[in-house]
């Protein structure tokens, strides 16, 4: 590929930045500041009680655990190898230290409690799901293989990780790790920046994963869109699981293109087909205007209003696993 062209055209890059589909929307400093002018956020409270706990044991006839640890932060143990995705095990959310939103309570597994990490997948740059002082600290514990989207390699690279482990993919490319697992990057409506790097230098997306029988889709951070997570379905299948991001929606004029609120991730649920999904991006930071209480709250209302049972989309507990 041409070096005028690092990455390679396509109908969400123009070979130099990436865009989403059928309209991109970039907002502005003025749109920032507004927000901020007009904002009446919510309380949260300043710290909410926790217990970690232990991962399970995978035994048969599970082949897949789920854990919610915070935040889009899950473990994934499968007969095929452990996985880690976007793990964030900072006190604060933002790029110098302890500049940026708190978390309100502790990861729900402690740092030393996880399991051998065979795989990171890390699914955008955002300081809320790309944490360099975690992935630093995992990079020296086991120099785990790490899956990515285009442009995020370099970031894993900066905190520590084998430049050979790095494996860094476009929307709809899979890996097959030794063992034979596949994973497959999926797309998402979002966009990326941080200190580092022109916006949307770096493409965003999900992963839908294939181990041993089961599958499970991790959505990434996400505004609704009305052809993505069908797509995922026709293409790979309904998922056995699906982790579908529930909060960080408010106010709906600013955070609708970014990211979805309760009512369409049901809308997802039902458009992936999972068989399960349980809910993430929610009550460790706040990030947005809404109570730290209300996408479970809401969650449970649009599952009423679109006729989902209840327990086909969980909303788990810091710490809390689920077996398929």
């Amino acid at each position: 590929m041409a070096a005028s062209t690092p990455f390679p055209p396509s109908d969400h890059c123009d070979g130099h930045h990436f865009h989403n589909p059928r309209g991109h929307l970039n907002r502005t400093w003025a749109d920032v500041l507004r927000w901020r002018r007009t904002s009446r956020a919510q309380p949260w409270a300043q710290s909410v009680a926790v217990s970690p706990q232990r991962p399970p044991q995978l035994t048969p006839p599970h082949r897949l655990a789920c854990t919610w640890i915070n935040h889009a932060t899950f473990l994934l143990q499968t007969t095929q190898g452990n996985v880690l995705i976007d793990p964030i095990y900072s006190r604060c959310a933002g790029p110098l230290g302890p500049i940026g939103p708190a978390r309100v309570h502790p990861p729900g597994v402690a740092f030393p409690d996880l399991p051998t990490i065979d795989f990171v997948l890390l699914s955008h740059d955002h300081y809320d799901h790309c944490d360099l002082p975690t992935l630093r600290r995992l990079a020296r514990r086991e120099s785990p293989w790490a899956v990515t989207l285009l442009g995020n390699g370099a970031l894993l690279r900066r905190a520590g990780f084998a430049p050979e482990k790095i494996i860094e993919l476009d929307w709809w490319e899979s890996h097959t790790t030794d063992a034979g697992m596949v994973i497959t990057a999926t797309p998402s409506r979002h966009w990326s920046n941080r200190l580092s790097g022109a916006r949307n230098g770096r493409l965003w997306g999900g992963f839908h994963l294939q181990s041993a029988g089961r599958s499970a889709v991790f959505v990434g951070d996400t505004g609704y869109d009305a052809e993505f997570f069908s797509e995922i379905r026709k293409r790979l299948g309904a998922p056995d699981l699906a982790m579908v991001p529930i909060g960080a929606y408010e106010p709906r004029w600013f955070m609708e293109p970014q990211h979805c609120n309760p009512d369409e991730a049901v809308q997802i649920h039902l458009a992936l087909g999972a068989t399960q999904s349980v809910a993430m991006h929610w009550g460790t930071f706040q990030l947005t205007d809404e109570a730290r209480d209300e996408p479970p709250q809401a969650l449970a209302a649009a599952k009423v209003a679109r006729g989902v049972d209840d327990h086909a989309f969980r909303v788990l507990q810091p710490g809390e696993s689920l077996f398929v």
